[in-house]
């Protein structure tokens, strides 16, 4: 978030998250999910998933460390292998030889259709309108 200059507000509507979701993250009410992590490496691809899920190497993939050799943000060697679940064209894959399979998208629908039974307004005068819909 930092390194692309935005604030939380802007970063969450970047990533199609809710601001919400981001702030409890960044305060440490709840751990990031897959769908978070997977919506980061999918709007920047070049960040490292290393990095990005256990704090460990480099933030961006390929990039060299100070000459101390240590990590600016105290994780692992940039020697050690990071593991890389994001699908990338100048990364061989295990299964080179397999084609893509396309994700079968599941819906399920366990309750019915609501409906609207009534609508009411509060005015600040103290008094509310009642409306129903005609059947």
């Amino acid at each position: 978030m930092k390194s692309q200059h935005m604030t939380q507000q802007t970063f969450a509507n970047f990533l199609g998250i809710a601001p919400a979701t981001l702030s409890s993250i960044f305060n440490g009410r709840t751990k990031p999910t897959l769908n978070i992590v997977e919506a980061v490496k999918s709007k920047l691809p070049g960040v490292s998933t290393d990095w990005l899920m256990f704090g460990a190497g480099s933030m961006y993939q390929g990039e060299e460390n100070s000459s101390s050799g240590e990590n600016p943000a105290g994780g692992a060697s940039p020697l050690e292998p990071v593991l890389d679940f994001g699908v990338s064209s100048a990364t061989p894959s295990m299964d080179s030889g397999q084609k893509n399979i396309p994700k079968e998208i599941v819906k399920i629908v366990d309750k019915p259709q609501r409906k609207i039974t009534e609508i009411r307004i509060f005015f600040d005068d103290q008094t509310w309108e009642s409306f129903v819909p005609k059947k």
